[in-house]
């Protein structure tokens, strides 16, 4: 049996912590960019987290998302084809798992054991 493919999210822990179990999870900037991030690969987890979130002090979250669950259409529009799009809410059966972005003293994110 073959492993699902996973896209990965991050998110700041008090957002994802005030958001509503029970509805689809929706990132603080969606109504502005109208869709969620992602990334199907480990260490671009990392590396977008030191390009974007290193200076935000909060703690942050991964969210483990199987592709073939998430009911929104996922669009992958950069030419390497390393952030897939998610555009609309993502229902919570797709979110298999929520890991730690664990983060050094300095602020910098690490390798996650994803």
């Amino acid at each position: 049996m073959s492993h699902p493919v996973r896209t990965y999210h991050l998110v700041p822990r008090d957002h994802w912590e005030s958001c509503d179990p029970a509805a689809d999870y929706m990132p603080e900037p969606f109504a502005e960019e109208g869709f969620i991030h992602t990334t199907h690969q480990p260490e671009e987890v990392v590396a977008v987290a030191n390009r974007y979130y290193r200076d935000d002090p909060r703690p942050y979250l991964v969210l483990h998302i199987d592709v073939a669950k998430v009911r929104a259409p996922i669009r992958i529009e950069d030419p390497g084809g390393r952030y897939p799009h998610i555009h609309g809410p993502l229902n919570r059966d797709a979110i298999v798992a929520v890991t730690e972005a664990e983060r050094g003293d300095d602020g910098e994110f690490r390798m996650l054991a994803l």
